[in-house]
């Protein structure tokens, strides 16, 4: 310490040690200078999905928009033979995935079809073979 006093004389610099700081400042200090927390805001996310199906295929869209304006659109096709209510579906299904893996807390789903949202909701019950196992899961 005297070795860095006798450095720090040469520019007007005077060096006194600090007390120590008590455990509970210290805890203040660090509370005060950290960032604050990032907290999801409460608007939810919303996934609207939409399906084309013909005699040449099937495919829909997703899109999943945030609620800081982020939006996120795919388009998919399908290689199998379905129905148009299997393909709203299967991108209900992509689009909860999606919004899965972008670690989303709070979403709401919008669909065209009447069907698949009341079977979902529990307001439709579901006859068609098919259909039973998505309802199911």
């Amino acid at each position: 310490m005297v070795a860095w006093s006798v450095e720090l004389s040469e520019f007007d610099i005077t060096f006194s040690p600090r007390g120590a700081i008590k455990s509970q400042r210290l805890a203040d200090f660090v509370l005060e200078m950290s960032n604050p927390p990032i907290t999801e805001k409460a608007s939810p996310w919303t996934l609207s999905v939409d399906e084309a199906s013909n005699v040449r295929g099937s495919g829909a869209g997703i899109v999943l928009e945030g609620p800081d304006g982020v939006m996120i659109e795919q388009s998919l096709r399908f290689a199998f033979k379905a129905s148009n209510n299997q393909v709203e579906y299967e991108a209900l299904i992509a689009g909860m995935k999606l919004a899965k893996d972008m670690e989303v807390k709070d979403l709401r789903a919008m669909s065209d079809s009447q069907l698949v949202t009341n079977q979902v909701s529990g307001k439709f019950q579901t006859k068609e073979p098919q259909l039973i196992k998505y309802v199911e899961g």
